[in-house]
């Protein structure tokens, strides 16, 4: 990896993934983001990560895709690159993910905060749309995460005037889990990764399923896909000892199983 790190045993069932071009204050360029793409993969496909935090570290989480790479190309050159195609991956991942954005996320930086399942962010974080400064929009998600996150007005007026917003607007519109102090923020966002780590891997990957599928559905719908997936629980050894823990009154063993 060129413009990642990944450690997938940072903690015990926690995987850290850094993201590292910090001349260019971790833009997003195609390399870096098929290099996520991988990572993520693998990740999900080994039993000891329960858990995945991204980070740009503590000055800045990604100030946006790399321009440079794309301010010649044609609409055909777009089409056939499929620039976004290796950012389905993250929505693909069956374990959560977990954002851990300190300075700006901006641009691809925003959209991809928004891309993973819980946004932890430092005093200094940034978070905005303003690709319309440039005379384009948001293509990986940003008109559409940004909106159902914080609602219809906000989002029209980050996205058309490419306006930043502090961590505490971000956190009053919703779009962030929450505020922690810059020196603080791995340490709070592994705090995070924990408690959901030392749950059952099989009910976590079932219910982020079940939370994402929300947003593609009717209530109806969506109710009947969350019934399926609690009944399929209890297929599952880790529902068996959770009970079983519970009537006992001790703690669980929880093997993914």
């Amino acid at each position: 990896m060129e413009f990642i790190k990944v450690n997938p045993q940072h903690e015990k069932h926690i995987a850290l993934i850094e993201l590292n071009r910090p001349k260019e204050l971790n833009a997003l360029n195609r390399q870096l983001m098929l290099e996520i793409r991988d990572a993520l993969r693998e990740l999900d496909e080994d039993d000891n990560v329960r858990v995945v935090i991204l980070t740009g570290g503590q000055k800045v989480f990604a100030a946006g895709a790399d321009i440079k790479q794309m301010a010649d190309a044609t609409a055909i050159d777009m089409l056939n690159i499929d620039q976004f195609s290796t950012w389905d991956q993250i929505k693909k991942t069956r374990k959560p993910i977990i954002a851990a954005v300190s300075g700006f996320a901006l641009g691809g930086g925003c959209e991809l905060a928004m891309t993973c399942d819980m946004i932890m962010a430092s005093e200094t974080a940034r978070f905005g749309q303003p690709e319309i400064k440039i005379g384009t929009m948001p293509g990986a998600g940003g008109t559409q995460r940004l909106t159902r996150a914080v609602g219809k007005a906000m989002a029209m007026e980050l996205v058309l005037t490419g306006k930043f917003i502090s961590a505490q607007e971000a956190l009053d519109a919703g779009l962030i889990n929450r505020i922690v102090p810059v020196e603080l923020l791995l340490d709070e966002t592994l705090k995070l990764a924990r408690e959901i780590a030392k749950q059952s891997p099989v009910a976590i990957k079932l219910a982020k399923e079940s939370v994402s599928n929300a947003f593609n559905s009717t209530l109806d719908e969506g109710l009947i896909f969350e019934r399926k997936n609690f009944y399929l629980t209890f297929a599952s050894q880790d529902q068996k000892e959770g009970m079983a823990a519970f009537v006992e009154k001790r703690t669980p063993e929880f093997k993914g199983k």
